[in-house]
């Protein structure tokens, strides 16, 4: 245990002394001020604009900055779609996977646009080279950018005075893409295959059995082993917050994270941007207070919920110890829960990056969530129905933080009876409406489809378990979907036209929705004339309104889904130690 802990110190350790240094470059880009790589790749960046005809002087109101997010997204769905149905009959394909069935490729293009990255597939199986490349991994490029876009544009909400305009979307969207996640994929992808991570355009080898397997009477002396370009891929994903592993195992696969480095690496780059935005944000709004204040709120939960989840796991189950299988005695385990864990990883890595994966809308997984005892299980759950703020998606994840700050002093300017400001704004009624939606709409996309799910036939037939724990199988499904994250409980089918297409619609909303309505926010804030600091003027960057904003995260995320958990891993939990 003590050596568990020491790691999660550590980890912990690295990602915010990275916050500030990546912070303070990425508030450089969107600055437009020199960087350092500007010298090598502005260059590259003018020629983009040349060749799309884009004006980089040329700044949007939020409206057209809406419309050019949709627009550039739905060519993107289109252009994926084709891929997963053509994939028969294009290259890069040396196992000759057929075309991705309709619903399927529905399902998916969804998924990756909007940066969700749920897989009902496996892609060893499923997905041929050239449509994990040039499908697949361009999206978790692009989705993650489209993301980091609206976030800048709701920070320069806060920081103009008077303005029509929120910035130019293409513009955003190249700088994020050219100077932040192009050079950290390339970064990480040159480690990760150092250890071991597969990234290769050869055919499947195969590898002889020590002892031949018989399975259903047939006899298998051979066993093929899936390869690919993954390394590139898996960069990409964790940075991005995307999740979509290259191999159905995720990153419980060997040949996607082969060593406790790895494993390493892969959790620090998932916290890595959403972490060192929060700096970004304080940076670009004249205030860094104002950031740390926000990741302080942040970190404070996480490191509460990981306890949680490490105690449970830890502590195991009674079955386990009555069964005499909780590892105790082992030498090379501290017992408590293993089921569905790599044994190099051990419960505290597991726990870890369980949390941390859906603490941010990550997805990506290195256990089975499906096998965590029921209050473990329940953390990343309810860390996806927060609205995926701690610390949420590439760029999404802060700006859903921010629409809760917004809320959170709208609530302290009513215990003080005055109009209540935010870096030196009004929050006015229209404000407080779309911040209200932001919060409101994915918890209500998330119970709906729950509802009808256990409701009907087609959403019963998927789920494996019977009772509470089937009940929390396809409540995390789709929490997961409406907040973005992509990671599964497992255990249930979900590769059905009935959940592909609940599910889409899930993701479509809770990605789409919530930027459409923290743009109109940013329009607001824009127009607005700036308010100096006065005597009566709540301080967001101290203590107590770190504390306000953590109770009213919580306070929210335990009214909208405490039902709900008591219906799955709560009552579960009872049943487990028999009350």
């Amino acid at each position: 245990m003590t050596y568990g802990i020491i790691q999660i110190v550590l980890f912990l350790s690295v990602v915010l002394l990275l916050v500030k240094p990546l912070g303070w470059y990425m508030a450089r880009v969107y600055e437009n001020k020199p960087c350092g790589l500007d010298r090598i790749l502005g260059p590259v960046e003018r020629a983009i604009y040349r060749l799309c005809g884009v004006n980089p002087a040329n700044e949007m109101g939020w409206k057209r900055y809406t419309v050019a997010m949709i627009a550039f997204n739905a060519a993107g769905f289109v252009v994926l779609y084709a891929l997963m149905r053509l994939q028969g009959f294009l290259p890069l394909n040396p196992q000759h996977f057929p075309p991705v069935a309709p619903d399927l490729a529905f399902n998916t293009a969804v998924s990756f646009i909007t940066n969700t990255n749920w897989q009902a597939y496996g892609g060893e199986s499923t997905m041929s080279y050239l449509t994990q490349m040039l499908g697949l991994a361009v999206q978790n490029f692009v989705s993650a950018a489209s993301g980091m876009a609206v976030l800048v544009a709701l920070i320069r909400g806060f920081v103009r005075r008077n303005s029509r305009t929120i910035g130019n979307f293409w513009v955003d969207l190249t700088r994020s893409l050219l100077y932040i996640l192009i050079p950290l994929s390339l970064i990480i992808a040159i480690l990760l295959a150092s250890q071991g991570v597969v990234q290769t355009f050869k055919p499947y080898p195969t590898a002889t059995l020590v002892e031949p397997v018989v399975v259903d009477g047939n006899s298998f002396a051979e066993q093929t082993i899936a390869v690919g370009p993954a390394a590139s891929q898996i960069a990409i994903k964790q940075l991005g917050t995307n999740g979509g592993g290259f191999f159905n195992a995720n990153s419980a696969h060997p040949l996607e994270n082969p060593t406790p480095l790895s494993n390493f690496l892969e959790m620090l780059a998932i916290l890595l941007i959403p972490g060192a935005l929060c700096y970004t944000f304080g940076k670009m709004a004249g205030d860094t207070k104002q950031g740390w204040a926000i990741l302080a709120s942040m970190v404070i939960i996480f490191i509460g919920l990981l306890a949680l989840c490490c105690w449970s796991e830890q502590k195991g189950t009674p079955q386990l110890v009555s069964a005499g299988a909780d590892l105790q005695a082992s030498s090379t385990q501290s017992g408590g829960n293993m089921e569905g864990k790599e044994v190099r990883f051990g419960i505290f890595n597991s726990a870890l990056f369980a949390t941390t994966t859906t603490g941010t809308s990550c997805g990506a997984v290195n256990s089975m969530h499906d096998s965590y005892t029921p209050l473990g299980g329940m953390v990343p759950m309810w860390l996806i129905q927060l609205g995926e703020v701690i610390f949420g998606g590439v760029g999404s994840g802060l700006y859903g933080m921010l629409a809760f700050a917004i809320l959170a002093v709208f609530i302290a300017g009513l215990m003080v009876g005055r109009t209540p400001e935010y870096l030196g704004k009004k929050i006015e009624s229209y404000e407080m409406k779309m911040a209200s939606l932001v919060i409101l709409l994915p918890i209500f996309l998330a119970l709906v489809g729950t509802a009808v799910a256990v409701a009907t036939k087609a959403g019963q037939a998927g789920a494996f378990n019977p009772g509470p724990h089937g009940f929390s199988e396809i409540l995390y499904g789709y929490s997961s979907a409406t907040n973005n994250n992509g990671s599964a409980f497992a255990g249930i089918n979900c590769n059905t036209p009935f959940y592909n297409i609940t599910l889409a619609i899930a993701m479509l909303g809770g990605r789409y929705l919530f930027k459409i309505l923290m743009l109109a926010i940013a329009g607001s804030l824009a127009a607005k004339k700036f308010i100096p600091t006065s005597a009566g003027t709540l301080s967001t960057s101290d203590p107590m309104f770190v504390i306000l904003l953590i109770s009213v995260v919580i306070v929210v995320g335990a009214l909208s889904f405490i039902p709900a958990l008591a219906l799955g891993p709560i009552v579960e939990h009872l049943m487990m130690i028999g009350r």
